[in-house]
């Protein structure tokens, strides 16, 4: 199969730091279960509709897709991690669904049956691609004319502390790793709404929309629990990486996030503001 996005397939499918999506799966897919909810409720999912998810991870979206669209309908669960692939296809059986195939592939070159799609959905999944707008045309191509794509990205740093609390709190203890392009493939590489509406355009698609969502990831726990997992995944995660930060380096880092979240924190959860940016367009009738 070909691969356009060698650098992400082997991250997600391959290194010890995608792996790890799968160790701390229920708590990442409680953290971003209003993201899901919200993608899923804009879609409009029917009964009898053929679905692609594009990066899948391990199996949330497709699970509630597939549930969504009944046993007349189908979900087509793509990702470029087989690990990831494996553990949904696992899940989908644990819960009795029949109506999802698993694809390993990379949405920006995998030859899907053109017209096949009345929908594409995506949480988190579309922000790394090397080449962003033949990845939309692509995935524009396994729509029916008029489907629509619908999908979540984050916002910018600044209403989204996920991120930046992590952040500040490592590069404070470690130092700041190189600068990179706030554009480039990677979780904030949709912040900028008007940059992707003017992709989507690119791509040919229609009916563009973009907004920016509020909501609340909810990390049901202690304080030192959350910041533990953003230790783990995330941006403090890979300043820790690149500085080889140690045993004591994760510690302090994991009490300064749980400073840094305690005004969101209740007795038994966490709860954490974010800003969503949710896209949705149509491929041409």
């Amino acid at each position: 199969m070909q691969i356009a996005n060698e650098e992400q397939a082997e991250y997600w499918g391959k290194s010890a730091s995608g792996a790890k999506w799968l160790t701390y799966e229920d708590q990442l897919d409680q953290l971003m279960s209003p993201v899901l909810e919200l993608v899923l409720d804009r879609a409009g999912l029917q009964p009898g509709m053929r679905v692609l998810d594009v990066g899948s991870g391990t199996g949330a979206s497709s699970i509630a897709a597939a549930q969504a669209v009944g046993k007349e309908g189908h979900v087509l669960a793509a990702d470029v991690s087989q690990p990831f692939l494996d553990r949904a296809s696992d899940r989908a059986s644990e819960a009795g669904l029949q109506n999802i195939a698993f694809q390993f592939a990379d949405a920006q070159s995998h030859p899907f049956n053109e017209g096949d799609r009345d929908a594409m959905i995506s949480r988190f999944g579309v922000m790394f691609f090397e080449d962003t707008v033949a990845a939309f045309a692509n995935m524009a191509r396994a729509l029916k004319p008029d489907g629509q794509m619908t999908f979540a990205a984050w916002g910018p740093l600044r209403p989204n502390p996920w991120f930046k609390l992590p952040h500040v709190a490592a590069t404070e203890r470690l130092g700041n790793p190189p600068n990179v392009d706030r554009n480039a493939p990677g979780p904030l590489a949709f912040h900028d709404r008007d940059r992707v509406t003017g992709l989507l355009e690119q791509a040919g698609l229609q009916d563009i929309r973009a907004e920016a969502v509020a909501l609340t990831l909810h990390f049901k726990g202690s304080l030192l629990d959350c910041a533990g997992l953003c230790t783990r995944v995330g941006p403090a995660a890979r300043v820790i990486n690149h500085f080889d930060g140690t045993p004591e380096d994760v510690t302090a880092i994991q009490h300064k996030v749980a400073e840094a979240f305690r005004p969101f924190a209740t007795e038994d959860a966490v709860h954490i503001p974010a800003e969503i940016n949710l896209f949705q367009a149509r491929r041409a009738e």
